[in-house]
């Protein structure tokens, strides 16, 4: 197969980033959208943007885009699509959907005739009146956005934030994507510290040595399009190989995550373990009003309670000004917090630098930048 058109979907707010990375893969046709990023490559793109892409849901295979506003209309052009080109013979294709804003509003009508529209097309193609679907995974999409149907295949397979390292995890889990995220928006290098003082299930310093040792965030998973024939073995062992290969795994770093309950300071300790970093990240019991780093020029990322429930609110807002107190002894580090509390800055005592809108799962957040000195140049 030659040029492939694929889409990188992501959280609101982290599109930019997703971009970036994208382009640092080598990819240079990209065009950002709300929620996604889509670009042109040739069919080895598929391993290497799931590999590597830290900060995106999913990569879809872009099948075909046109408007459409009858059920006729949404079932001849998905027929005249080359369903047969990308799908085999035995290969199994559900098709799930979504309606935003589109005369055709009826999700599971949609379903339905793109999968009538499918069938058909491959009855011609495969000369062939019945599929039993016993083999590869193919998951369709049929999204509609403004009357304009955009058909894709999922390459993914589970969602690329689970790497798999994470088998336990407390209640509230940060999204490996977004912790991720969050690290890539600071000016964090391996050979300046690290820390969260509310590491939960370790997801912040694990995604940091990640990123610290250059080890694709995918390294240790499956996925979908593993057995495409479009794909092909060969472009999945290479892509597996680079990783290997540009791994650092002797780069040293200094990585400390704390939290006031001993159960996930266990918790992130295994899944460190699980991760491969078990000797490299230490993991401590402590409040953050007790926190204190012997390193300087340090990153300091967290992601603390937001007090959402009003009975911990006070408890909450307590601990942001302690927290202000215990960091401003941080002088040289530079300070990074995600929280939904509107009053965080006047709690922690300290305007940001700067701050940004996110989402963590369905919750607007910001993310309060506090930025240190710069490290001083190393001496030639």
């Amino acid at each position: 197969m030659g040029k492939v058109t694929l889409i990188a979907t992501s959280t609101m707010g982290l599109e930019a980033l997703v971009a970036r990375e994208v382009k640092d893969l080598g990819y240079e046709d990209i065009q950002v959208d709300n929620g996604k990023v889509t670009f042109t490559a040739d069919a080895s793109a598929i391993p290497r943007a799931n590999l590597w892409l830290r900060t995106a849901d999913r990569v879809k295979l872009k099948v075909g885009e046109f408007k459409a506003f009858t059920f006729d209309e949404l079932f001849e052009k998905t027929k005249a699509l080359p369903w047969a080109d990308i799908i085999p013979m035995d290969a199994e294709f559900p098709v799930i959907g979504k309606s935003v804003k589109s005369t055709l509003y009826s999700v599971s009508d949609c379903q339905a005739i793109v999968k009538k529209a499918v069938v058909e097309s491959m009855k011609t193609k495969y000369n062939q009146n019945w599929f039993d679907e016993d083999g590869p995974f193919y998951r369709i999409e049929v999204a509609l956005l403004k009357d304009v149907v955009t058909l894709t295949i999922d390459t993914s397979g589970t969602a690329l934030h689970r790497r798999g390292y994470r088998y336990l995890h407390n209640e509230a889990p940060l999204k490996e994507t977004l912790a991720a995220a969050m690290i890539m928006l600071t000016p964090w290098k391996p050979d300046r510290p690290f820390a969260d003082p509310f590491c939960g299930s370790g997801t912040l310093p694990i995604e940091a040595a990640m990123i610290g040792q250059n080890i694709a965030p995918g390294f240790n998973r499956d996925f979908a399009s593993e057995d495409w024939h479009i794909v092909g073995k060969d472009h999945w062992d290479k892509a597996r190989q680079e990783v290997e290969d540009v791994a650092n795994y002797d780069q040293p770093l200094d990585i400390l995550g704390s939290d006031i309950d001993h159960r996930s300071v266990e918790l992130a300790t295994n899944n460190a373990m699980e991760a491969g970093f078990g000797d490299l990240i230490k993991f401590k019991q402590m409040q953050v009003r007790d926190f204190r780093h012997r390193g300087e020029y340090g990153i300091l990322i967290g992601n603390p309670p937001y007090g959402e429930r009003l009975m911990e609110r006070p408890e909450v807002e307590e601990m942001y000004r302690d927290m202000g107190k215990t960091l401003d002894l941080l002088d040289t580090w530079s300070v990074y917090m995600l929280t939904s509390h509107e009053g965080f800055e006047e709690l922690y005592g300290k305007k940001a630098t700067k701050k940004r809108k996110l989402y963590n799962g369905n919750l607007k957040v910001d993310y309060y930048q506090f930025f240190g000195p710069r490290p001083p140049r190393k001496s030639e």
